[in-house]
């Protein structure tokens, strides 16, 4: 074997699969038959380099363990018997892997993708359009990358905006979606926007005009739209090279006539994949303000005609990214292959669905400009902030997301799972605390209860002393859920939480229930009650109001088709609000604070009391359907 083979082998014998490896293998053997090394009178690198890949390669060193060739297993013995030192190197390496499957293990999901060249480094990226606030979808994409960067292969997350659409961008957008990953914990290594090449991808432009692979094209939108669905080609699509560059100035400078036009890349009129019928990679629009280059620039490139320019700039070795652009891979790849760019790996992973919800920003943005929801934080929206303003936490959003992992499977998820994970975060430290609904609450009078109303201390969480104490007030007025003592029966034994048994003696009204007699049975059994109830002492405490609120979801079919009109399938009563009365160490919580309100449920303070203010208080699902 050539010195020039010999070199290359090692990569060639790190295939996983035996057919691959098979003919290298006896090369190699045949090599061998005369020598003690693979290359010259002593081990070299060459020969350390090959016995580790052979080492760490499963189905290799099986097949040489089997003594299936005797040349190979000869050097392949003689060299772990004499150079022990080398073994360090394969432990390092399976320690490594072991590291690798034990966080994907931890994150509930199969991160072994076998992504191409990772030895050589890794650079993912994140490049979010500030065209709207992250939602979930966006966030499992961030995630995804920033893991694969910094917890799989201790590589480089870049973090850049795709800051190409001035007409729906805006600073605020930016800045929220910075400080958003920022509590998720993402640490991008390093922040840019694809307007800093702005210039660079106008170079490029006019590159690909003058090398005959792009033209500009006054079709109307309609018309474009029609020839590329027929694989017809624009009567434009053969204008000269000079005519090509006069209108591009044209556009460039936002006159009359380049605002007609566009450029378009010339890759097929009829190809059988829609996304490589000459694509539009500028656009003019000159009468939008860009919120970082203001005027500057008239004319701006597209998402596909950028990214892979600004990815292969920037260093990426790694765009992962969902399936929604698998039909678009192509298409990135002429552009590296035609500009004769660096490579960059591509893997797709499935885009977050659920059921009734809506993803596309487009439609979330008219769901707040038309006044549908309160707005981008709504707790009803699936945006990182509604659903942290829903009482979703941190900790149980980053686990759900990395759960799902990088499959290419594309599912449509119900809710349960995703609130079951928060759940499990919050039921071991969320203080609780009694609520009572403020209509028809029945005014209980305990008969034998205590002359004189006083308070104990008792834990926020009977399992959890850590959460702390919280005052408790007992007397002998009360009052209760009229859904609760709807179903007493006089006479009939039941329970007050956190106090006791009690005899119903008297009860007063029904439909509604106004008031009730109780008689205290302390020494009564609760295991023996069927009904076990909260209240709260009108006396001995100042009771807190609050606005309680529920949400459903916004949209009322679980899937909505392509031709479907989500107006149509709005929910324009997916919140209602419950006017209760709480303890008075209600007044004591902050905004964000999560609660539970015993049987009513978990809830996330949106706004604390205040003077005479209620507090305003957030349901959050459990994953369990009532």
């Amino acid at each position: 074997m050539k010195t020039q083979d010999l070199s290359q082998l090692a990569k060639k014998l790190e295939e996983p699969d035996f057919k691959a490896i098979e003919p290298h293998l006896l090369d190699l053997d045949k090599h061998l038959i005369l020598r003690t090394f693979i290359d010259g009178y002593s081990i070299s690198e060459l020969d350390t380099k090959i016995w580790v890949t052979l080492r760490s390669n499963k189905v290799a060193n099986a097949f040489i363990k089997r003594g299936g060739l005797a040349n190979l297993g000869r050097w392949f013995g003689y060299v772990e018997q004499t150079h022990p030192e080398i073994q360090e190197e394969v432990k390092a390496k399976e320690e490594t892997e072991k590291a690798k499957k034990a966080a994907a293990s931890k994150a509930g999901a199969s991160y072994n993708l076998a992504l191409q060249d990772t030895d050589k480094g890794v650079v993912t990226r994140f490049p979010p359009e500030p065209s709207g606030y992250l939602h979930i979808g966006h966030l499992k994409a961030a995630l995804l990358n920033d893991y694969f960067a910094h917890e799989l292969y201790k590589g480089t997350l870049l973090l850049r905006f795709d800051d190409t659409n001035p007409s729906k961008e805006k600073q605020e957008f930016q800045d929220a979606i910075v400080e958003d990953l920022a509590l998720i914990g993402i640490k991008p290594d390093k922040t840019s926007f694809t307007s800093d090449y702005f210039k660079t991808l106008h170079q490029y432009c006019i590159r690909m005009i003058e090398e005959g692979h792009a033209y500009a094209d006054d079709t109307d939108q309609e018309t474009m739209r029609d020839e590329r669905m027929k694989g017809i080609a624009s009567k434009n699509r053969d204008k000269s090279v000079e005519e090509n560059l006069a209108i591009l100035k044209e556009m460039k400078d936002g006159t009359a006539i380049g605002q007609k036009n566009c450029i378009r890349a010339k890759m097929s009129v009829d190809n059988p994949n829609k996304a490589m019928r000459d694509p539009v990679i500028y656009r003019c629009n000159a009468d939008i303000t860009h919120h970082r280059t203001g005027t500057d620039w008239k004319m701006y490139p597209t998402y596909d005609f950028a990214c892979p320019i600004v990815d292969a700039l920037e260093g990426v070795t790694h765009a992962l990214r969902t399936t929604e652009y698998t039909d678009r891979n192509p298409q990135y790849q002429w552009f590296l292959d035609t500009l004769k760019l660096r490579q960059v790996h591509i893997w797709d992973f499935s885009r977050m669905n659920f059921i009734r919800t809506e993803l596309s920003k487009r439609k979330l943005t008219k769901m707040i400009e038309t006044g549908r929801v309160w707005g981008w934080d709504d707790p009803r929206l699936p945006t990182i902030r509604g659903v942290r303003r829903r009482g979703m936490t941190i900790p149980a959003l980053r686990e759900f997301i990395l759960k799902q992992g990088p499959s290419r499977n594309i599912v449509n998820m119900d809710w349960t799972n995703f609130w079951a994970t928060n759940k499990k975060e919050i039921d071991p430290v969320a203080p609780r605390h009694t609520a009572v609904e403020s209509k028809d609450a029945v005014k209980a009078t305990v008969l034998n209860g205590p002359a004189t109303p006083y308070t104990e201390d008792k834990l926020k969480h009977p399992k959890n002393a850590s959460i702390g104490l919280k005052k408790v007030a007992y007397s002998r007025q009360l009052i209760l859920d009229q859904e609760d003592v709807k179903l007493f029966k006089q006479g009939e034994e039941i329970t007050l939480m956190n106090w006791g048994n009690a005899f119903v003696r008297k009860i007063t009204g029904s439909n509604p229930v106004t008031e009730i007699a109780l008689e205290l049975h302390l020494q009564g059994d609760v295991k023996k009650t069927e009904k076990k109830v909260t209240w709260l002492s009108t006396e001995g405490q100042k009771l807190v109001p609050a606005q309680a609120w529920e949400f459903d979801y916004l949209i009322t079919k679980d899937k909505l088709e392509d031709g479907d009109n989500w107006e149509d399938f709005f929910n324009p009563e997916s919140g209602k609000e419950t006017d209760v009365i709480c303890d008075c160490n209600v007044r004591e919580l902050h905004d964000g604070d999560i609660i539970q309100l015993e049987r009513k449920g978990y809830f996330r303070v949106d706004k604390a009391a205040k003077d005479d203010q209620p507090a305003v208080l957030f349901g959050i699902p459990t994953g369990k359907t009532k």
